[in-house]
């Protein structure tokens, strides 16, 4: 059973994604930080419905910790899938920034992947498969009022996807961003029905199944050839 371990779990989005790769018959590995009791949640809800998974708490801005609570991750198994969903909002005007509120952002989004993907590359290498995929934003592309670290951590993680595809694509190993636009969720609650229909073309939010449903087909065999790509689930908005 090939095992994923998806960062920022516990979030609506990265729930969807845990559930959705449980019941494509992977072991989910449910990553929180603050939110462990939301992670156990989501880890027996996959187990009640019949499917497998644990969970895994860690700071994984914090590039130690990380790197021990990775080696004892891997004496369970080589985590073939990577679902890098770890972020956070910290937003603010540029004139406004502190820098505590931008390295805050960068060091989940941007940090953090590297914190959790560097060290499982080589144990994934050795596998000859894996599927490494992060979460961006449609912010990346578009940019927003007042989300300057955050659109530049997004961004960030775009390039590193494309450079390291090139790196580990001959160990058939793929790496991706998946990028959505207005999901529903918490973080959307303060949008209107005429502010969504303004702003993205299909005239909905999207839904955290229909991410999830992108990152399961990125993480799939069907995907072998697709790597280095930023792949946008917006409704038209870029």
């Amino acid at each position: 059973m090939k095992r994923a371990l998806v960062t920022g779990g516990a979030s609506p989005i990265g729930a969807a994604i845990c559930r959705r790769l449980a019941a494509d018959g992977l072991h989910v590995i449910v990553h929180a930080n603050r939110s462990m009791p939301q992670a156990e949640q989501v880890a027996t809800a996959i187990r009640e419905s019949g499917g497998s998974a644990g969970i895994w708490g860690c700071d994984i801005a914090d590039t130690a910790a990380t790197r021990d609570a990775l080696a004892a991750l891997l004496a369970g198994g080589v985590p073939q899938v990577i679902v890098h969903n770890a972020g956070t909002h910290d937003d603010v005007t540029m004139a406004g920034m502190t820098e505590a509120q931008w390295r805050g952002v960068l060091s989940v989004s941007l940090d953090g992947f590297f914190n959790v993907v560097q060290p499982l590359l080589l144990p994934m290498t050795r596998t000859r498969w894996g599927r490494i995929i992060a979460l961006s934003s449609v912010s990346a592309r578009l940019g927003n009022r007042g989300q300057v670290n955050y659109a530049a951590a997004k961004a960030g993680l775009e390039g590193a996807v494309r450079s390291l595809a090139r790196e580990v694509g001959s160990r058939g190993i793929t790496v991706n961003a998946i990028a959505p636009g207005i999901i529903d969720s918490p973080a959307t609650v303060g949008f209107t029905a005429n502010d969504i229909s303004a702003i993205v073309p299909a005239r909905r939010l999207g839904r955290p199944d229909e991410v999830a449903d992108l990152v399961a087909f990125v993480a799939s065999d069907q995907a072998a050839y697709i790597s280095g790509q930023t792949i946008g689930i917006n409704g038209g908005m870029a």
